[in-house]
């Protein structure tokens, strides 16, 4: 997390919010050999305590999961590169602004049988969100051609000690000045998800 508490003062809830609506995140864990890094989707629990996610089995993060391990994933939203032009006053420096979630805890294996429903709560959380499409299920599957499938994964829950976040929109600038940065980024922004960046900013300075 960035360590200036302007750019951290949202609330647990809208960083819970901000990690349940993406959904997918990089998980990492430390290892013998160092880093092990994983892109992964998850389905963060009603009680904010845990979250579960699936691992392919052949992922060397499983092999290491013999024991529960600490570990955080850091969910990401809209970035761009900020030019110290967008800010229309002198002396300033480039930047990049950007959204970030992170949620530490201890992963661990859940029993193999359990892949099924953390499967099923997955893609039901997800399916729900494209209504009025019929939502997927896996019962439309050949049953044995799921069952094949299924054991190339493993089911991996996360006991969840913190969910902490990084809002930086340019809030150690005047409104002013951040409103015409976000309109920089509208404009001309270099990163990803320019649109959301950019409103989330102009929202910030309300």
């Amino acid at each position: 997390m960035h360590p200036n508490p302007n750019f951290r003062k949202e609330t647990e809830e809208r960083n819970i919010a901000f990690a349940r609506e993406r959904g997918f995140g990089t998980l990492a864990i430390n290892a013998a050999n160092g880093p092990l890094l994983s892109h992964v989707p998850l389905l963060l629990m009603e009680d904010n305590k845990s979250a579960e996610l699936h691992l392919v089995r052949s992922n060397p993060i499983v092999r290491v999961l013999s024991e529960p391990q600490d570990a955080v994933i850091s969910i990401l939203g809209g970035d761009s590169y900020i030019s110290p032009d967008w800010y229309y006053i002198d002396d300033q420096v480039p930047t990049w602004n950007y959204i970030a979630v992170h949620i530490r805890g201890s992963i661990s294996l859940l029993p193999d049988d359990e892949i099924h429903g953390v499967l099923d709560r997955l893609s039901a959380s997800m399916e729900e969100r494209l209504f009025p499409k019929k939502p997927w299920a896996s019962s439309k599957m050949d049953q044995e051609v799921y069952k094949k499938m299924l054991r190339q994964i493993v089911p991996v829950k996360m006991e969840i000690s913190e969910i902490n976040g990084t809002w930086k929109f340019s809030q150690n600038k005047s409104d002013e000045v951040r409103l015409a940065a976000a309109k920089g980024v509208a404009e001309n922004g270099i990163g990803s998800e320019l649109e959301l960046l950019s409103n989330l900013m102009r929202d910030a300075a309300k």
